[in-house]
């Protein structure tokens, strides 16, 4: 038999800005600001593994690639991926 998740109770505090944003968020969604955080963290973690997969696709493509002309190509995605723009 499956059991549901407990909710783990999580205090955050938000600087003033960001807090409106999400207020203003969950209205025009018509959730709560809780529900709306949580959605936004998902998403965020969802996100974050996306990058890390891209990543290691591309590593493993500069790994196996033969071609110079790749290779740098594969080599500057990788840094703008690492350190940005």
């Amino acid at each position: 038999m499956a059991t549901a998740e407990k909710p783990v109770r999580q205090s955050v505090s938000l600087p003033p800005g960001l807090a409106r944003q999400v207020r203003s968020l969950a209205e025009s969604r018509r959730t709560s600001a809780n529900r709306t955080l949580v959605e936004l963290i998902e998403s965020g973690l969802r996100a974050r593994e996306q990058e890390r997969k891209r990543f290691f696709e591309v590593a493993e493509r500069l790994a196996q690639s033969r071609d110079a002309e790749e290779q740098s190509i594969l080599k500057e995605e990788l840094a703008r991926m690492t350190f940005g723009e």
